[in-house]
């Protein structure tokens, strides 16, 4: 089996070679093709809206191979407890201290908000509140992905939202992961029920007898539950739209084969996952592949991340870091590693990408775990116009706006000539009036 694929940059179709090789994991395929599995989205969540708590048993016992009854659904707060007390103290102090860092990065991402911009006779101000009601996916189907339920409740908590609701799937034993109960217990979130995939979201979006629903469903997920997001995008707010994961990398003669290849295999295996190197160095593919090779004999998940490798995964040898630019720009992949001299130089070329990694000494896994920045981040080239998830994502904006009547009296003709341009009389009238009467 051929390891993974080799390109040269010098011809020209290469970003189109790049773009259809990772097409199967891009999020266009669901989009536009209308593939089996939006259909039967689309079925689970009218289940979930017409029949509620009874529906998400019977998907879940379907799905999961699990039977929890509507009256077990939520995790009673003494099993969340004993699942922390009886976690390993050597887990959850990296639990802890991945949740400071990641609290941390957030309270100084929020930042001092400014004031308000007062202008002659009218004051101007953008109010912040949280969204009040989130809902967390935690994946644990494959794996449990305890980092999932930090990377996206803390930011929510710091920017100050009251309700947080953790779903996972029940895949251990007919019930969540004793690692993930862990965490949600060390993270202060009380309210976590035994469901996952489309169903759970589905719940959280609409409601059910036993499951209030959420303003804004956060966490990354599997291909029916992104679709799930997507179709209910608008009856509740979500954080993105998502595929698998994906790593994109610049190196150059200085960065290491071996660590180019570690964090290749570490998106890899995720089964299916993306890893692409560009490089000028005309020595650093071979290099690579032969540390691929050497480190896959240790990988418990040999096997899915060599076919992920073959399937998804390339080496471009390009002729300059200007052509690794453009192509970085046309990808604007999840995670991009630039292991080169001059780094940050480089980086600030970039146009789009979910999360940037500088230097030799910064492997994506870091950001996935203790850095602190959320790795709930855009994939597939939707970084383009998506961003991470942050403190910011749970905030919503409300113009605040105050004149006097002298403010309003300057502004009326314009408000006047601009509203009659439009045929709309009544919203002229509305200042107009204020000018004209003011003692009304």
């Amino acid at each position: 089996m051929t390891l993974l694929r080799v390109m040269d940059a010098g011809r020209e179709n290469v970003a189109a070679e790049l773009r259809a090789l990772r097409r199967p994991l891009l999020l266009d395929r669901l989009v536009l093709d209308d593939p089996p599995e939006t259909q039967v989205v689309r079925q689970i969540i009218e289940e979930v809206r017409q029949r509620g708590d009874e529906a998400v048993a019977e998907i879940t016992a379907r799905v999961d191979g699990a039977r929890v009854g509507p009256e077990h659904v939520r995790v009673p707060l003494a099993h969340l407890e004993k699942a922390r007390a009886e976690a390993p103290a050597e887990l959850m102090a990296a639990a802890r201290r991945a949740i400071d860092a990641v609290r941390r990065f957030q309270q100084h991402v929020l930042g001092e908000s400014r004031g308000p911009l007062a202008l002659s006779g009218c004051t101007l101000a953008m109010r912040s509140r949280p969204i009040a009601r989130v809902g967390v996916c935690v994946p644990g189907a494959s794996a449990p992905l305890l980092s999932s339920a930090i990377h996206s409740a803390v930011p929510a908590q710091v920017a100050g939202v009251k309700e947080i609701a953790i779903v996972a799937p029940p895949r251990h034993n007919d019930d969540i992961h004793p690692t993930i109960l862990a965490v949600a217990a060390e993270l202060g979130i009380t309210e976590v029920y035994r469901m996952g995939g489309a169903h759970a979201i589905a719940a959280l979006a609409l409601g059910t007898q036993r499951v209030p629903r959420v303003d804004k469903i956060v966490g990354p997920g599997n291909v029916y539950g992104q679709l799930a997001k997507r179709f209910l995008y608008g009856v509740v707010d979500i954080d993105m739209f998502a595929g698998p994961s994906e790593v994109l990398i610049i190196a150059d003669a200085s960065a290491r084969p071996a660590y180019v290849a570690a964090d290749m295999l570490a998106q890899a295996e995720h089964d299916p996952g993306c890893a692409i190197l560009l490089t000028d160095d005309p020595d650093l593919p071979d290099r690579v592949c032969a540390e691929l090779e050497k480190q896959l004999a240790r990988l418990s998940r040999e096997e899915g991340t060599r076919r992920c490798l073959a399937a998804y995964s390339a080496i471009v040898r390009v002729p300059d870091m200007k052509t690794a630019v453009v192509l970085a720009n046309d990808i604007a992949p999840e995670h991009l590693e630039i292991a080169t001299r001059n780094a940050g130089a480089l980086a600030d070329r970039i146009a789009s990408a979910g999360a940037i990694f500088l230097g030799h000494w910064t492997p994506e896994s870091a950001g996935d775990y203790v850095a602190g920045p959320s790795h709930v981040l855009p994939t597939g080239g939707t970084a383009r116009f998506w961003s991470g998830v942050s403190a910011l994502s749970f905030l919503r904006h409300t113009s605040v706006i105050e004149y006097t009547a002298a403010g309003l009296a300057a502004d009326a003709r314009a408000i006047d000539a601009l509203a009659s341009a439009e045929l709309l009389d009544a919203h002229a009238r509305s200042a107009t009036i204020r000018v004209e009467q003011p003692d009304a």
